[in-house]
């Protein structure tokens, strides 16, 4: 899970689906940003959050995708954690 710091969606939270390199990552929230059109993050404008939903990693090392539902459950199960 990421917070999204910098841009039009900042303070918001998403998941990083993937890794581009050193600099950039894939990130989706699966309402705004679906999983087949994420988007390209630099993580300097993102604050890790140390969560990680066991379901998405699950499915996405399975079948290599998560669905949209997933993707809400987690950004959802994470805003109800305390800061």
């Amino acid at each position: 899970m990421v917070r999204i710091l910098k841009g039009k969606d900042a303070g918001e939270a998403a998941v990083v689906i993937a890794v581009v390199d050193s600099r950039f990552v894939y990130i989706a929230d699966g309402d705004k940003r679906k999983f087949d059109q994420p988007k390209k993050k630099n993580i300097l404008h993102l604050e890790l959050i140390p969560f990680i939903s066991s379901e998405i990693v699950n499915s996405l090392e399975e079948t290599g995708r998560v669905t949209n539902g997933k993707l809400r459950f987690a950004v959802m199960k994470y805003a109800g954690l305390p800061e």
